[in-house]
């Protein structure tokens, strides 16, 4: 793919009035992607409606932002991509149009601080996901982009146009070029429901299956873990796993112990490998460091004092802090023989093993993999099976993990989509 020198995919503030005629154009899905497409094609000089299944914009976007709005992140640009993982290679001329860098300026034109937070993460001054989104609306509504909430695309007519399901009943629209943005098939409640994958399969488009992605895993827990610690934060862990490839990775943070087993940003970070681990064995197994600040060495001579009169438990809470939940972890793998011996505990201490049997199901799912192959677009995401309709975000096949890598894939993908859009429209010397 080649880069697209014009139009910019960052809105400059000054519309690029090209055109002979002003042309139409439509971009279905009102979220970061969809949005991105609709500044960069209304700076150039088109007419853009936006339509919206939902009766608010960018709730997806909202509901991420509910914890601290994390837009992108710090690291090295390399090592950024590269959490694109199968996908980077098709990822790249993306990110390189649109990097992190790109993306923090866009939001600080758009009157929104951001920092750098302790983990590398990149947050709004606010930590909110809802003063962004009102900025950029008010901006795409001052340069005439119109939006229309609770439209629903149904699918593309007998004569090329887009069915649109409205409040009032079905409508046909026939823009000179269209961007689809109508995400994945996660948190379906918010609009990303998938539902569009027939209607494009039917028009010769190939969709590579939906999986889950930055997703929790079921976990053979005992009842006592499950009633008592549903919910509970594992935090100060590393987690070790060693994937198809024969890669061995650690990383620390924190997980979150849920009734069905296991989720939370760390577990997101390897789901990709262990989806696909699980995939062609049946189960994963990592191991966690209950105690990542001590040396093996170290928490052996803790564990190995003598406990004298004190119980099992007084003698683990000495060793090893208060914390009843790591204790709890303990005690699903070792039995009383073995917490009492001090080498078999020390060593399940430092790589504590858990055994995954299955991702959760979609709808739970932060994220999807799969969708449009990228065999089915070319290098402007232009389908080529449907000329002048454009793809972009998460309708694509790839995936990140959270930590903004997966809001600046669906940014940079707009911005493209958005550039490529322009490209065609110009190409017929409208």
């Amino acid at each position: 793919m080649s880069p697209i020198n014009s139009p910019p995919p960052l809105p400059s503030g000054n519309v690029d009035r090209q055109f002979v005629r002003p042309p139409d154009v439509a971009v279905i899905g009102g979220g970061p992607a969809g949005l991105m497409a609709a500044e960069v094609l209304s700076n150039a000089g088109a007419n853009v409606d936006v339509y919206e299944s939902m009766p608010t914009l960018g709730r997806k976007f909202l509901r991420a932002g509910l914890g601290g709005l994390n837009i992108t992140h710090s690291e090295a640009f390399s090592n950024f991509c590269s959490r694109y993982g199968s996908k980077r290679k098709e990822m790249q001329v993306f990110l390189n149009d649109f990097p992190p860098a790109a993306l923090r300026d866009w939001v600080q034109e758009l009157g929104i601080e951001t920092f750098v937070g302790t983990s590398g993460r990149v947050f709004p001054k606010e930590m909110k996901a809802a003063p962004l989104l009102r900025a950029w609306v008010h901006r795409l509504r001052s340069a005439g982009v119109q939006f229309h909430m609770n439209h629903r695309w149904i699918g593309v007519g007998a004569d090329n146009s887009l069915r649109i399901q409205a409040p009032t009943g079905e409508i046909s629209v026939k823009p000179v070029a269209t961007i689809l943005a109508l995400g994945g098939a996660s948190w379906p409640e918010l609009g990303s429901t998938g539902e569009w994958t027939p209607w494009l399969q039917d028009c010769g488009v190939e969709i590579e299956p939906w999986l889950s992605a930055n997703c929790g895993f079921n976990v053979n827990w005992s009842a006592h873990l499950k009633e008592k610690f549903d919910g509970a934060p594992l935090k100060s862990v590393s987690l070790t796993f060693t994937d198809l490839n024969s890669y061995t990775e650690t990383k620390q943070g924190e997980l979150l112990i849920k009734e069905y087993g296991i989720e939370g940003s760390l577990i997101y970070a390897f789901s990709q490998r262990l989806r696909d681990y699980i995939s062609v064995h049946g189960q994963a197994t990592f191991t966690l460091d209950l105690l990542p600040g001590r040396s093996a060495k170290q928490v052996l001579a803790d564990v190995s004092r003598p406990r004298g009169s004190r119980s099992l438990s007084r003698h683990l809470q000495a060793c090893i802090g208060n914390d009843v939940l790591k204790r709890a972890l303990l005690y699903e793998v070792l039995n009383r023989a073995q917490m009492e011996h001090p080498p078999t505990l020390a060593k399940c201490l430092k790589a504590l093993r858990i055994t995954l049997h299955s991702p959760r199901p979609l709808a739970e799912a932060i994220s999807t993999a799969g969708g449009v192959r990228f065999s089915s677009v070319n290098e402007n995401l232009m389908l080529n099976e449907l000329p002048g309709i454009f793809v972009a975000g998460e309708m694509l096949d790839w995936e990140a993990p959270t930590g903004g890598y997966l809001l600046t894939g669906c940014f940079a993908t707009g911005a493209w989509a958005g550039s490529g859009a322009v490209k065609w429209l110009r190409s017929l010397d409208l």
